[in-house]
C-alpha cells in the first residue's frame, strides 16, 4: 500500500505509519505521487480539490489530521469513491487552552505590556485590564472544543452562555436560542463554528451593533466567519475592546485588520501543542489499523 503524507508530521508518527506500507512524505509533486497512492494524509496546508483528485487513480481514503474538513472537497471524494476521515478530538484540548490563554492575555493587556517594556516604556496604569472572574462568556458553537472551553472558563469563575442548534443541554451552561442573545449579553464571545453558508461573515457590522459596548472577541475556528473590515472598524471605534485571532480570512493576514488597535494574532496554532500532535498521530495510526488491518 502506498501512503502519501503531504503535510508536516511528527517523526515518531511517521515511523508508525510506515508499518502499513511505503510512505511518501511531503512530496515535491503531489499530483504525480497521488496517481498511484492508496491513502492521502493531510493536515490543513494541503487542499484536497476536485482537480487534485482527478490525478488519483486508486485512492481509497483521505485522512485529515485535525478537527475540520474545510480543506477537503467531500463531494469530489464521494464521486471518486474515496472515504474521508479525520481526527476531531485529538487537538480539542490544545485549542481550548489557547482560547483561555488568549482571553487572559487580551483582557490583561499582556502583549501590549510586553511590547511597551521591550520599547523602554514602563506605564502600569496604561495597562490596567479586566479580570475574567464574574464575566459572561458567550460561546457560539458548543462541540468538543466549545465544551472544553466552557468547562475551563467555568472553573475560572465565568458565567457561560452558549448557542448551538445541535446542543440542547450542557451542565453549567445556559443555552440560548440564537446568536443574538450571545451578542446582547456576553462580555467575551468565543467562536467555535465551521465555515458554512450560515456562518461565513456572521461577525459583521450588523451583528457587532447588537453586542455590548467593550466586548472582547476570540476566534480559533475559521477566519471566514468574521468580516475583518467590520471588525477593524469596531476595534478602532472602541465598540469592541479587543480581539484575539488565531485564524484569519487570509493566512498570513493582510489588510486593515493588521492596523486595528488591541488585536492579538497567533498563526493558526490552536492544535500546535506537542501533546496534540502526538494524539493526532495516534488517531491517524488507529484509523489506518481499523481500515487496513493486516
Amino acid at each position: 500500500m502506498k501512503i502519501v503524507a503531504s503535510d508536516s508530521m511528527e517523526a515518531e508518527v511517521l515511523e508508525k505509519i510506515k508499518a502499513f506500507g511505503s510512505v511518501v512524505y511531503k512530496p515535491a509533486d503531489l499530483n504525480k505521487e497521488i496517481a498511484d497512492a492508496d491513502v492521502l494524509i493531510v493536515r490543513s496546508a494541503t487542499k484536497v480539490t476536485k482537480e487534485l483528485l482527478a490525478n488519483a487513480n486508486q485512492l481509497k481514503m483521505v485522512i485529515r489530521g485535525g478537527v475540520g474538513l474545510d480543506n477537503v472537497d467531500k463531494d469530489a471524494c464521494k464521486e471518486k469513491g474515496v472515504k474521508v476521515l479525520n481526527t476531531p478530538g485529538a487537538s480539542s484540548n490544545a485549542v481550548a487552552e489557547l482560547v483561555v490563554g488568549l482571553m487572559v492575555s487580551l483582557m490583561r493587556n499582556v502583549v501590549k505590556g510586553h511590547d511597551q517594556v521591550k520599547a523602554g516604556v514602563w506605564d502600569r496604569k496604561m495597562l490596567t485590564g479586566k479580570e475574567i472572574q464574574g464575566k459572561t462568556l458567550g460561546l457560539i458553537g458548543l462541540g468538543r472544543i466549545g465544551g472544553l472551553v466552557a468547562e475551563k472558563a467555568r472553573a475560572l469563575g465565568m458565567n457561560i452562555i452558549a448557542f448551538d442548534k445541535n446542543v440542547s443541554n450542557v451542565n453549567g451552561v445556559k443555552m440560548v436560542g440564537s446568536p443574538d442573545e450571545i451578542f446582547a449579553h456576553a462580555d467575551v464571545i468565543s467562536l467555535h463554528v465551521p465555515a458554512t453558508g450560515e456562518t461565513i461573515g456572521m461577525i459583521n457590522k450588523q451583528s457587532i451593533a447588537k453586542m455590548k459596548d467593550g466586548v472582547y472577541i476570540i476566534n480559533t475556528s475559521r477566519g471566514a466567519v468574521i468580516n475583518e473590515a467590520d471588525l477593524s472598524e469596531a476595534l478602532t471605534s472602541g465598540k469592541i475592546a479587543g480581539a484575539a485571532l488565531d485564524v484569519t480570512a487570509k493566512e498570513p493576514p493582510e489588510g486593515p485588520i493588521l492596523q486595528a488597535p488591541n488585536v492579538i494574532f497567533s498563526s493558526h496554532v490552536g492544535a500546535s501543542s506537542i501533546e496534540a500532535q502526538l494524539r493526532i498521530g495516534g488517531e491517524l495510526v488507529k484509523l489506518l489499523e481499523e481500515n487496513f488491518a493486516k
